[in-house]
Formats: structure tokens, sequence, C-alpha cells
């Protein structure tokens, strides 16, 4: 009796937490939805800054003047921004991006690197290895605005124009579908020429065949009034255009991951209950037996 007992208070503690995880997996799926649409509607203009900002990076050695963003670097330490999350319970989210940032220290142990956190998941675990850490953010609203990010921005951009690092990097995570999510580390400044190169040969693959393909070649912008009136305000907008992106699609990541890994948690909780109900009735069964052996035992002794 003990031992059903047991198993019963076991499996009505399982079903209450298949109650939270599966509650939690429903709030999840509803930020994902409202996350990838943002992510989705934010891409075409993130593309597209990317291509401006190629074609400037290409033609500005042959300006007057050089912005600073675009400028090589003269020392060759090195500034990462990572991006994770404030709470656990979203599979490997925030493992993967810090295992791929733990990679780059690796591959660049010669240099100086040091960290601006987002989300106490990365502080963390940035702060057990040892890395210097210039800021901290842990505070941010659910749905994000451009706004948000600005002091984050402005700090980066403020430490590279003062030299303080030779490039600063973006480590975040690309949203592809719901049960894929791809950590990325990307080179954001000095603004760089080769990979937005590529992501204008990515960019025609998809929309020319081989046939008729045609060679691709930056876009010569013609500034009115001057140059240097304006780059320093279009550079600065289109960069943390990229950085908000990179945002939202760790955010859209973030959710997705979440709310796989509360399904999995549930159907986990159901399967337990399922065995334990299992175990459960055997032991009734069981308990049921012996007593009627007893009772039938005991009838044989009193005849």
């Amino acid at each position: 009796m003990a031992a059903t007992k047991e198993i019963k208070r076991r499996i009505q503690s399982v079903k209450n937490t298949k109650k939270i995880t599966k509650a939690m997996e429903l709030v999840a799926a509803s930020k994902m939805k409202r996350a990838v649409d943002h992510t989705v509607q934010s891409r075409p203009y993130s593309e597209f800054s990317i291509d401006i900002l190629q074609s400037i990076a290409n033609s500005v050695d042959s300006k007057a003047s050089m912005h600073p963003l675009f400028m090589e670097p003269e020392n060759d330490s090195i500034l990462v921004v990572l991006i994770t999350s404030n709470r656990g319970l979203c599979g490997a989210y925030n493992t993967q991006v810090i295992r791929s940032t733990i990679q780059f220290m690796r591959e660049h142990e010669d240099k100086k690197i040091d960290f601006i956190t987002v989300g106490r998941k990365g502080d963390g675990s940035i702060r057990r290895l040892g890395q210097h850490i210039v800021a901290s953010f842990t505070e941010f609203p659910e749905q994000i605005q451009f706004r948000d990010i600005l002091p984050i921005t402005n700090l980066a951009s403020d430490l590279f124009r003062k030299k303080e690092y030779g490039s600063i990097w973006i480590a975040s995570t690309n949203f592809i579908s719901a049960l894929n999510q791809k950590p990325e580390l990307k080179q954001i400044l000095p603004i760089p020429k080769a990979s937005i190169d590529q992501k204008i040969k990515k960019l025609d693959s998809k929309e020319t065949s081989d046939e008729n393909k045609k060679p691709t070649k930056s876009i010569d912008y013609i500034f009115e009034p001057q140059y240097e009136t304006l780059i320093e305000k279009v550079v600065d907008k289109l960069l943390k255009a990229q950085i908000f992106h990179s945002f939202l699609e760790s955010i859209a990541s973030e959710q997705s991951s979440r709310m796989v890994a509360m399904k999995n948690a549930s159907d986990a909780a159901g399967e337990m209950i399922d065995d334990l109900t299992l175990a459960f009735n055997k032991a009734r069964q069981s308990n049921i037996t012996r007593e009627i052996s007893e009772i039938s035992a005991g009838m044989a002794s009193v005849s």
C-alpha cells in the first residue's frame, strides 16, 4: 500500500509539472510568433543596408577624407558584444552562442579580447572564464525597440572611434526555423569589405540563374551636398540597424528554442505519467492478488 501511495504522489507531481511546462510552451509560442514577424520584416532593410555599407566601403578609399568606421585598425585588440538571455529553460540557445564565443577566443588567443555582455547567462559565463567585461546589460523590455539598443551601439562605436579596440564583433544567434538556430560571430567594425562582397554575390545567386548572371559591381553613390556632411549620419544609422537586427534574430531564436524545449519537457512528462500509471496499476494489482491470497489462506485454515 505504501508503494502505491508513493507512485500516486509522483504521478500527481509530474502532472503539475506538465501543466507548468505546457503553459510556458504556449507563452513562448505566442512570443515567438511576434518576434519572428518582427525579424522577418526587418530582414530586407538589413540586407539592403549591408549592400549600401558595402558599396560605401568599397569606394571609401578614393574619398578625400576617410570615415573612422571604415579605417583599418591600429591595434589587434577585440571587443565582442555577446547576446544571450536572462533566463534559462530555452534549450541549447545560450550554450551554442557561448560555445562559439569560446571557440573564437581560442582562435584569437594571442589577442586581447574584452566583452560587452547582453543577458545574465552570457555575463555569468564570461565572468567564470575570467575575461574582462566592459559593460553588462540585463534589463530589456520583452518587445525591444530601436531606442533600447542605442546605449550598446553608442558605447561600441565610441570605443572604436577612440581606438581602444581594433575591431568590434557581435556574437548572436540567427533564426532559421523553429527547430534550427545558428550562432554567428561577425565583425561590425571596422565595416568589412569582404563579407559584404560575399553578401552581394549571395543575393545575385538567388535572383539570377547561371545563364543570365551579370558581373556584380558596387554602386558608386553620389552624395549631396557633400560626402563629409552626410556620411556620418548614413553610416551611423545603418550600423545601428545591423546591430538591432542581430538583437531581433537572437530574440526570435530564444523564444523558438524555449518553445521547443518546453514542448519536449511536456512530452517527456506525458511519457513519465504513462510509465508511472502502468507501475501503479501493477502495484495495485499485486496488492489485490496478495490480499485475495491471504483471505483464501485464512478461510482454508478456519475450515
